[in-house]
């Protein structure tokens, strides 16, 4: 497999070099092309964030505030165009009770969870005790969305997924690619738009010096000494963390963040989230405007032209404090892979847009996610602190169709386990669909389906136990079960580029309604998928722009 130019430099091992494709030297000069916002902990200045007024006519209309819909904001700001960005869920620019914006991963509160009274951690058990509990409902920060089979964890808030991910910003190697996105050039892609959103994002690779010596990353080091002695490749891969503030975190000198084990309810410090990136870029035009706590409803052709668009205003319960119609001459469906799914399959079922094509609801996958643990012996502590910015992982997709991620267990005591999250080649699709007697979009996902995943997922972990001598942790996701697999971070697809829409997003059927976030991507990215879908949305709205407005 060859090496693309781009590729990392300064990181030991080739492995490491080639599955970095796309970051490392690049950056620097492609943050100042990109124009990178000031420090990592730094808000967006002069975001504005107000209610959409009933009447109001807008000329872009973006509905969520994800990684698709933040590039979409920025990039039309910048060539001059008025954005309004639509987002369910909170601004997130408040501190709570305990002076903190975002809850500790360990103590969820009202702020952890998506409209429930009761917390569905991705961890059920820990040591045998179970560890969910009720919680006052609340437009909480993390949605752990249920359909049949599968729950599917989502970011609720101005930032989307980029405010509840571990931020681990891999770019896919290049030969990979095809099989990612096939209708897409790979040329333009690995030298264009894959190098402009790590700028954008403020992707860096950690300073592999001081994590090798760090206490926080010893859980890694573990990680990376197993994976090794089984003949397995230990690539690093680059994060959007702010790695000084990390290194500050642990002198002591600044509030810790990532070393407080801040990750899946948000992160009050050093990860640079789309507040930080895009949304700060896009805040500085002058031209973007947010509502939070706003839901679209409904979208249908207007007799003026444009479209009309239904809006619901709500509180903090979820309860609806208005509705209200806008008008916007161009809508730009930002949801995620879930919410732009399930709304277009809605519209399209209901007689809203009805020559949406067949394509609207399928292709959708879980980017093969599987999740376990291992019980190290007692001479292979992970360490007390972990950092809960993951910085690794384990690469076997050539041999066994799986990328184990590494990651953190921050639970503030010594577990002497090893914790992982892969991604694997997983073949199945699922699709929604629209059920009238209950008014919900359904999901055809198959529980079963996961089991190809574990499978590719035991193509690691049966052989470092082996080795070791060590057996998988049965006390995470439910008494005596080994896999977490009823769970996907990595939602993908719905609305797949060149079958639902034209090869660069703009929907069949509608001229003036565009799809750019993840559901465009059928499935499986291969990796971590944000970059991806970065770089996917820079690609499409530069010909947007130029073609369209």
């Amino acid at each position: 497999m060859s090496e693309h130019p781009l590729s990392a430099q300064g990181i030991h091992g080739v492995s490491r070099r080639r599955f970095l494709t796309g970051t490392g030297s690049v950056l620097g000069a492609a943050a100042l092309a990109a124009g990178l916002p000031a420090p990592a902990r730094a808000e967006a200045p002069g975001l504005d964030v107000s209610p959409i007024p009933d009447g109001s006519h807008v000329r872009v209309l973006v509905v969520g505030t994800g990684y698709g819909g933040s590039v979409a904001a920025l990039r039309l700001a910048r060539a001059g165009v008025d954005v309004h960005m639509i987002e369910m869920g909170m601004a997130w620019d408040a501190a709570g009770p305990d002076g903190k914006v975002f809850a500790n991963t360990t103590k969820p509160d009202y702020r952890s969870f998506w409209l429930r009274t009761r917390t569905k951690q991705p961890l059920s058990q820990f040591l045998g005790f179970p560890l969910d509990k009720d919680v006052p409902r609340h437009t909480g920060i993390l949605d752990a969305e249920e359909f049949a089979g599968i729950t599917v964890y989502q970011g609720r808030g101005i930032g989307g997924g980029s405010l509840v991910n571990g931020g681990m910003a891999v770019t896919p190697l290049r030969e990979r690619f095809p099989a990612i996105l096939p209708t897409v050039d790979p040329a333009e892609m690995y030298a264009t738009y894959y190098p402009r959103a790590n700028a954008g994002l403020g992707v860096t690779d950690v300073d592999v010096s001081w994590w090798e010596g760090t206490d926080a990353y010893q859980y890694a080091r573990v990680g990376r000494k197993h994976a090794q002695r089984s003949g397995f490749p230990f690539v690093f891969v680059p994060n959007v963390y702010d790695w000084d503030y990390m290194k500050q975190e642990a002198a002591g000198a600044v509030p810790k963040s990532a070393l407080d084990g801040e990750v899946i309810y948000g992160n009050n410090h050093g990860k640079k989230s789309l507040r930080k990136t895009y949304l700060a870029q896009a805040a500085a035009t002058g031209r973007v405007t947010v509502s939070a706590l706003h839901r679209v409803t409904s979208v249908t052709p207007a007799a003026a032209g444009g479209y009309t668009v239904a809006v619901d205003q709500i509180d903090t319960t979820g309860a609806t404090l208005a509705s209200k119609t806008v008008r916007a001459d161009r809508v730009f469906f930002a949801a995620g892979s879930v919410g732009t799914s399930k709304l277009l399959t809605r519209l399209k079922a209901t007689g809203a847009l009805p020559a949406l094509n067949e394509h609207i609801g399928k292709g959708w996958g879980d980017n093969g996610n599987v999740m376990c643990g291992r019980a190290n012996h007692m001479w292979d502590p992970t360490g007390k602190l972990q950092s809960a910015m993951p910085t690794a992982g384990i690469d076997n997709w050539d041999a066994g169709g799986a990328f184990a991620e590494v990651a953190p267990l921050p639970t503030g005591i010594e577990t002497y386990a090893s914790f992982y999250l892969s991604i694997t080649r997983t073949p199945h699709r699922a699709e929604f669909t629209w059920n009238p007697a209950t008014g919900k979009v359904d999901l055809s996902w198959n529980r079963a389906w996961k089991q190809s995943s574990i499978d590719m997922a035991k193509s690691i972990f049966d052989k470092i136990n082996a080795k070791e001598g060590t057996i998988y942790r049965t006390d995470l996701f439910g008494a005596y079960k080994i896999w977490g697999d009823h769970l996907t971070y990595h939602p993908l697809g719905g609305a797949v580029l060149d079958r639902a829409t034209d090869n660069h997003g703009r929907l069949r059927g509608y001229q003036g309604l565009y799809v750019i976030d993840g559901s465009l991507i059928p499935g499986n990215a291969s990796v971590n998928p944000f970059v991806t879908i970065t770089a996917l949305a820079e690609r499409n709205i530069e010909r947007i722009i130029a073609e369209d407005f």
